[in-house]
């Protein structure tokens, strides 16, 4: 039996509490370039871990995916500075999103050779424990095949919107960027950006808070998370929330 199936992954869960946009990221890379470096040193196909789980929230920011258009925000330079939101042009697919208090985002950072070689399949196990945590709510989400991320029907209005968004980004199949999970999010910065690039009026953004009559707090939600991306991922954790 290889060591993919006779073991669980080893996963380091860390929460970075509310850490500004740029400095995440940086983070991020300096943890994937270290597993890259690693697979090259010793060459291996694969690198059997610790693997990092990232829990944070960021200060209100826009972030924009390699395939986004500049035109998807609404507002200029001096709009963005009177409202406080950064913005960044990202190595992550999709368009724009927005990031800001109230809203779980999560970064794993994993080298998917010792998991499955698939994005796809990836993706959609990050959309499952989402789908997975809103049951716990008694919310049935659901993924639509036309774009990437979770969503629900809302009970405000009964319209389609996206309560998390998904985005990631590879390099020699070892992970970069994650999700943003919608917990009591200020809805309002999504006005000034057409939220990954969708314009269609029958579909919007919400969170969690709006969607649910269950008191929500951040760090149940985590808990649910990280349960679920075990499952998911069939991991187990060296440091526990």
């Amino acid at each position: 039996m290889n060591t993919k199936e006779s073991a669980k992954r080893l996963v380091h869960v860390q929460d970075w509490g509310t850490i500004d946009y740029k400095e995440a990221w940086d983070r991020q890379m300096a943890l994937q370039q270290d597993i890259i470096h690693k697979k090259r040193n010793r060459n291996l196909f694969d690198y059997s871990g610790p693997f990092t789980l990232i829990f944070c929230e960021h200060p209100k920011v826009f972030t924009l995916g390699r395939s986004g258009k500049d035109s998807n925000l609404l507002i200029n330079e001096s709009l963005l500075k009177y409202n406080q939101i950064d913005f960044y042009k990202i190595n992550r697919g999709g368009d724009i999103t927005y990031h800001g208090p109230g809203q779980m985002v999560l970064y794993p950072i994993l080298d998917l050779d010792y998991f499955f070689s698939d994005v796809h399949l990836y993706v959609r196990k990050l959309e499952q424990i989402v789908i997975e945590t809103l049951k716990d709510y008694q919310i049935e989400a659901y993924r639509n095949p036309d774009f990437t991320g979770v969503w629900l029907r809302s009970r405000i209005d009964g319209r389609a919107k996206k309560i998390c968004a998904l985005g990631v980004h590879l390099s020699r199949w070892v992970t970069l960027h994650g999700i943003a999970f919608n917990i009591h999010t200020d809805l309002t910065p999504f006005n000034f950006i057409v939220p990954c690039g969708i314009q269609d009026p029958e579909k919007g953004v919400t969170s969690l808070h709006l969607e649910t009559d269950v008191p929500i707090q951040m760090n149940e939600i985590k808990s649910k998370v990280q349960y679920y991306f075990a499952s998911e991922f069939d991991c187990q954790y060296i440091h526990l929330l």
